[in-house]
């Protein structure tokens, strides 16, 4: 959607808001990192050049022990990543900043943050803030206490990416806010508590509307998750609501469920970057994401 248009819709909806939380668009967004500024002893994925990646399997992968571990210790680092970027919120600070802090923490590590040039996207991480869905680049706006913001950190390291997000409460939020947050939370663990060998995949979008119709709150159908391995994306595609997605869970799968919930409505804009997800009413949204194991007898958080 053009920005000016979205603009003056959200502008109305914004005199009429009595809740405490800033409507935020899209502000200056710094170079992107070069090949040639990736340090020697980072390992890259395929598209770190090109922008394209390559085609992952066209069917669900079973991990052998060998994958499993080694995709273990990359979601490992994400988490890592992601609890720094947690103490380093704060009112003030900008998005950019954020995605300085993944890209040497990652660099550090020996590790290529996945998000940079994946199809293009020009940055090393995700940052949505309040009415940003999902895929937000990071920039100059510096956060606000009242904002809240979604982190979404994947890394590629030996040979495997590791993907997680968490939102985070910027200063004072409203209990509104706060409310969302925790549904967001509890939203991801009623899907992780669908899973098992053996159940179906569609089962995970069906317990997460369960869950939420005790709420005010909806999921943003837009956005699934994901397979995860040797490659970012691939089967299955995870549903975070009701879907006739074919197939069981067996051991050894290994995938991301990541619900995206709204306050307001569960629509979107996608911005002219072709990556920034707005909500069309210009209320918030918060997401939670893990990476899970199926095994012999259930599921295994690897990204806790």
């Amino acid at each position: 959607m053009k920005m000016t248009a979205l603009i003056k819709r959200l502008a109305v909806m914004r005199r009429s808001r009595t809740r405490e939380f800033s409507v935020v668009f899209p502000a200056t967004v710094t170079p992107q990192l070069q090949p040639s500024q990736i340090p020697d002893d980072v390992e890259r994925p395929s598209y770190y050049i090109s922008g394209e990646p390559t085609p992952s399997p066209n069917h669900i992968d079973i991990k052998s022990s060998e994958g499993i571990e080694k995709l273990r210790q990359s979601c490992q680092l994400a988490r890592f990543v992601l609890n720094q970027c947690k103490q380093f919120v704060k009112p003030g600070i900008t998005t950019n900043q954020i995605d300085e802090l993944v890209t040497d923490l990652c660099f550090s590590a020996g590790a290529y943050p996945s998000p940079l040039n994946y199809r293009n996207f020009p940055k090393s991480v995700c940052t949505s803030v309040n009415n940003c869905v999902c895929h937000g680049i990071p920039d100059k706006r510096p956060l606000e206490s009242g904002d809240i913001i979604n982190v979404d950190v994947t890394v590629f390291k030996n040979g495997f990416h590791g993907d997680c997000s968490e939102t985070f409460l910027v200063g004072n939020v409203d209990e509104e806010g706060k409310e969302l947050v925790s549904v967001a939370r509890d939203s991801l663990y009623a899907g992780i508590r669908a899973c098992a060998p053996g159940k179906p995949f569609s089962g995970i979008g069906y317990a997460i509307e369960d869950f939420l119709r005790k709420t005010r709150f909806v999921v943003v159908p837009a956005f699934t998750g994901h397979g995860i391995g040797t490659y970012f994306h691939g089967a299955p595609d995870i549903f975070h609501c009701r879907n006739n997605y074919p197939g069981v869970m067996k051991p050894g799968m290994t995938f991301t469920i990541e619900p995206a919930i709204s306050e307001g409505t569960s629509k979107i804009y996608l911005l002219e970057d072709d990556w920034t997800a707005v909500t069309r009413d210009g209320s918030r949204s918060a997401q939670f994401e893990h990476t899970v194991l199926i095994t012999d007898d259930g599921v295994e958080i690897l990204t806790q």
